[in-house]
């Protein structure tokens, strides 16, 4: 007679911690400031939104 194991995946972890996300939106919202004129600025400034969200929760 042969048994087998399951074994159940590890539990997951976060990547990046609420203060990860309050310092990576504080290095973001530094390079808008320096780059205002900058095309590319609308989608750092999105990215800046989107840290603020995450880090809420």
């Amino acid at each position: 007679m042969t048994t087998t194991t399951t074994c159940e995946p590890a539990r997951s972890r976060a990547v990046l911690s609420t203060q990860d996300f309050q310092l990576l939106q504080e290095a973001v919202l530094f390079y808008l400031r320096a780059h205002e004129d900058d095309p590319i600025s609308s989608k750092y400034s999105n990215l800046y939104h989107r840290l603020s969200s995450a880090a809420r929760r």
